[in-house]
């Protein structure tokens, strides 16, 4: 078993991060077996739109879009590129922002966002600043409701996106994200995540809010069946039936 952070203020140990890549790689071996797919409950064709990672792109969500297509819904990149946060996204989410109010004019109807890592912070905080164009919030081994320092890529992140941990705008950030949404939000995490500490990517449960534990790696935890699987459920009204892997 994998040594874990005592507790959300630690970063994982050094172990669980060097054995990232390994376990990342054998999530996309057991993606190709196939059959992950049976028994999902079909979409109900509303709009979903999947936000990647820092420094990832849409390329890295294909198989997440290709799945929901597949049951039915409306699934989207998000078209801007590499997630480097406020570089891409803008100091106040605007793109993002812009973004979904196009598919949202487009659709007739709000937006379920579904993000990845960095992608889920800023799909919480457009929840926040923007809830009448957003249906639900689904996050995917994203730390929003901790500190920077508890994960082991904080430094990457001040490197790729300009800004210091410690800069006010970026506090002020965090703690936008870590309140409670004011629309339905699911967290899926991972204990074991060997990149970021798995206590803080969700919150307390309420009516609102549900956590959804599944075991994996940090890399291509997007392309996890458990969540894959996770996910499909979320959307066809299960959040609290997803069996822990």
């Amino acid at each position: 078993m994998l040594p874990m952070p005592r507790d959300a203020s630690q970063a994982p140990p050094p172990l669980a991060a060097a054995l990232e890549w390994p376990r990342a790689f054998w999530t996309v071996a057991r993606l190709t077996r196939g059959g992950w797919m049976r028994d999902l409950p079909p979409g109900d064709g509303r709009p979903v739109l999947v936000l990647p990672g820092l420094f990832n792109a849409d390329r890295s969500n294909i198989v997440l879009r290709h799945m929901l297509r597949k049951l039915g819904y409306r699934a989207y990149g998000w078209g801007l590129k590499r997630n480097l946060g406020v570089r891409t996204v803008g100091s106040e989410n605007e793109r993002l922002i812009a973004r979904i109010a196009e598919i949202h004019s487009e659709a007739g109807e709000k937006v379920t966002l579904v993000g990845i890592s960095l992608g889920g912070i800023l799909a919480r905080l457009a929840a926040h600043r923007h809830p009448e164009l957003v249906r639900e919030v689904i996050t995917i081994s994203s730390p929003f409701a901790g500190p920077p320092t508890a994960t082991n890529v904080w430094r990457q992140f001040e490197w790729l996106t300009g800004e210091k941990i410690s800069d006010a705008a970026v506090i002020a950030r965090r703690e936008e994200a870590a309140k409670p949404l004011p629309v339905p939000a699911t967290a899926i995490w991972s204990r074991s995540d060997g990149l970021v500490n798995g206590l803080i990517c969700r919150e307390p449960e309420t009516a609102k809010a549900h956590a959804i534990e599944i075991s994996s790696s940090h890399l291509f935890v997007q392309m996890k069946p458990e969540t894959l699987r996770a996910v499909a459920r979320i959307l066809g009204g299960s959040p609290c039936c997803v069996a822990t892997s």
